[in-house]
């Protein structure tokens, strides 16, 4: 089916608009069409065997006897209807059409009238009945042709993203809440599966696929449609969680169509109820979690697993801010990876979508930070792609492929692979949201920009060690190590010279530790009346001269760490050819001069002092004791082409060049 066809049938569902409008809000248009396109869809795919199923059901009715699993074999799918009706009979009876309707519907199996119970379906049955609108809006979805040699699942996941597209336009959403772009997700589940091609074409080969933010289900159906391609005969099982109902109900229905086991997907948060059980691993986990999204409604039990079942949990390397959950998703799929055995088999391979953020947000020591070092250290990170900017609906920024497995080839091992494929895409003909460009695919004039990259991937350790390779520049291969570094601090002495001033008198007077001494405004008045010189280089002749006043004013010396403290506060000024501040016999370090350095992993961090810090500042040191390691991936640093800036004589000339045809045009509108 071409992309015209299934826009015709998307049209079709949509124009129940036209019968809602005045009843009901547009943001809630696709609260009718959603789900009942869902129950056409579901009745289409029931037609050829409703009979069957019917005289099934009759059967064990007269019988008592619990009959799913015989209707559930006479129907074909894992979801059946027992009911005689049909929607066009329903529509065809317009007075008992909402009555007719909702014995229609409980007469599905459970999977299939949970997923309409997501979409609230008996309320818009109610609402629509009211408005005398229910039988109009089933007569239209009746004309809609939906049968499964007319519309293939694959192009069934087509209508169901361009309705919600138009829905989320409605209601101000953003469809890349509910599903990725269909050429991503081809790209990702190339180079997630790739590498695998030889042991997938084994016989009676089984695959489990997870996808922790699931939308629609189109990367989970996007990644068994590539295993079977690649092995017929392969089992694929899919397994998935998401939030949104109707995107939950859309992905379960496309289960159940399928033959796949609508159970697998779990409704909920991944997080805080996560729909897999605790130990249960996958072959492939893969995923476009949301951008940027905060995790606050879950907080409490994020915190709680990290503190309390730290490394045995799922989130004990750490926590990244509270503002985005992206690596908390990363963190979770990490922890639904099957082990590798003494052999080497078993494994998986992870594959997440990501923004910048994820590659650098955080700094040493902090939870972003510790989760990349856990990755590293464990040799899990593969590779990082870079992909176009403007390339999801709900985002112009650029994003990044992260591709992670426990069972790293021997090419692999200890590397991570960057590639930029970032000038890798077509203008698109008209804009979806944000989506302004797509990933070529070879069809109609388009270049195979999704083969392109997975070739190169494939071939990326070997492109990147020959400097012959034509798309050398656009590969990277690193050591793990390469991302790791040492933030120092950098310490330098405080050094003050001490002097009675008007501005350091009224310091004086200001300080609260001062004006808490019974003889406060005494000691103040003393030191105001000394004559003579009222500058000193040590503290110790500052201290004798103002001690010495205050007793030859007649009031007493406080003693004390806290009076010693707020008067070398009050009367102590910063001067690098100052007094060096001693603490304990140690220099005491001054933090406005504090500074830090990132040093490589490994390096030597007194020779990198004394390298680059001494030659500046010869008093530098370092306070080991703050030291922390850190990771960080500055992806577009290492791509970074110096382009040197136009010669000026050629940019006046052009000034001078605009400024003439300015005053040509000027002048024509003067005559």
């Amino acid at each position: 089916m071409n992309s015209s066809k299934h826009t015709e049938l998307a049209n079709h569902a949509w124009s129940v608009a036209d019968l809602l409008r005045g009843d009901y809000k547009q943001s809630d248009y696709g609260k009718v069409i959603l789900p009942f396109t869902v129950l056409r869809r579901l009745e289409c795919v029931l037609e050829p065997t409703r009979q069957k199923v019917a005289e099934t059901a009759a059967l064990y009715e007269s019988q008592e006897i619990d009959g799913d699993y015989f209707l559930r074999k006479a129907s074909g799918h894992s979801f059946y209807n027992k009911s005689a009706l049909t929607l066009k009979m329903i529509a065809a009876d317009p007075q008992n059409a909402a009555k007719n309707l909702q014995v229609y519907v409980g007469s599905f199996s459970e999977n299939a009238t949970e997923v309409l119970d997501k979409y609230e379906f008996a309320q818009q049955i109610k609402k629509l009945d009211s408005a005398n609108l229910l039988y109009q809006v089933i007569g239209k979805f009746t004309d809609l042709d939906l049968r499964p040699e007319v519309v293939s699942n694959h192009n069934m996941g087509y209508i169901f993203e361009e309705l919600i597209r138009r829905f989320a336009e409605q209601s101000n959403e953003t469809a890349g809440e509910h599903f990725t772009p269909r050429e991503v997700i081809r790209l990702m589940v190339n180079l997630l599966i790739a590498p695998d091609g030889d042991a997938l074409s084994l016989p009676g080969v089984v695959r489990t696929v997870m996808d922790p933010a699931c939308g629609t289900g189109g990367m989970l159906s996007a990644a068994e449609e590539h295993i079977k391609a690649l092995n017929p005969d392969a089992t694929v099982e899919v397994y998935g969680q998401e939030l949104n109902p109707e995107s939950w109900a859309i992905c379960r229905s496309d289960l159940m169509i399928k033959g796949q086991d609508p159970e697998n997907i779990a409704f909920g948060n991944s997080f805080s109820d996560p729909g897999q059980k605790q130990g249960e691993t996958f072959d492939y986990l893969l995923a476009n979690p949301p951008f940027g999204v905060d995790w606050k409604k879950v907080k409490e039990e994020v915190e709680y697993e990290h503190t309390n079942l730290g490394d045995s949990g799922r989130f004990g390397a750490g926590l990244p801010r509270i503002s985005d959950g992206s690596l908390l998703f990363l963190q979770h799929m990490i922890s639904k990876m099957k082990p590798v055995d003494a052999k080497g088999g078993g494994g998986s391979r992870i594959a997440i979508v990501f923004n910048g953020s994820p590659l650098f947000s955080g700094a040493a020591g902090s939870g972003e930070s510790e989760i990349r070092r856990w990755i590293l250290e464990n040799d899990w990170l593969e590779a990082i792609v870079a992909l176009p900017d403007q390339l999801f609906y709900n985002t112009g920024i650029s994003t990044y492929f992260w591709i992670l497995t426990n069972r790293k080839d021997a090419r692999h091992k200890g590397k991570v692979v960057l590639l930029d494929a970032r000038d890798q895409w077509v203008k698109m003909q008209k804009s979806l949201g944000d989506k302004r460009k797509e990933l070529g695919d070879g069809s109609g004039s388009k270049p195979n920009q999704i083969g392109d990259i997975t070739r190169l991937y494939g071939d990326s350790v070997a492109a990147a060690a020959d400097a012959e390779h034509p798309l050398h520049s656009k590969v990277k291969v690193f050591d793990n190590m390469t991302f790791g570094y040492q933030r120092i601090t950098v310490e330098r002495p405080l050094k003050l010279r001490f002097e009675l001033t008007e501005e350091t008198l009224a310091a004086l007077e200001a300080s609260k530790a001062i004006q808490k001494l019974p003889n406060a405004s005494a000691l103040v008045e003393a030191f105001k009346a000394m004559e003579g010189p009222r500058s000193w280089t040590t503290k110790s002749e500052a201290w004798v001269a103002l001690k010495d006043a205050a007793v030859e004013a007649g009031t007493t010396w406080p003693t004390g760490a806290p009076f010693s403290k707020a008067l070398r506060e009050a009367v102590g000024v910063r001067d690098p050819q100052g007094e060096v501040q001693m603490v304990k016999g140690q220099k005491e370090p001054d933090a406005e001069l504090r500074d830090f350095e990132n040093v490589p992993l490994g390096e030597d961090v007194e020779e990198y002092l004394k390298r680059e810090v001494h030659p500046h500042v010869a008093d530098a040191w370092i306070d080991h004791a703050k030291t922390k390691v850190g990771y960080e991936i500055p992806f577009t640093r290492h791509f970074y082409v110096y382009k040197p800036p136009r010669p000026l004589a050629e940019i006046d000339t052009e000034l001078k060049a605009l400024e003439a045809e300015i005053q040509a045009l000027l002048s024509e509108v003067t005559e």
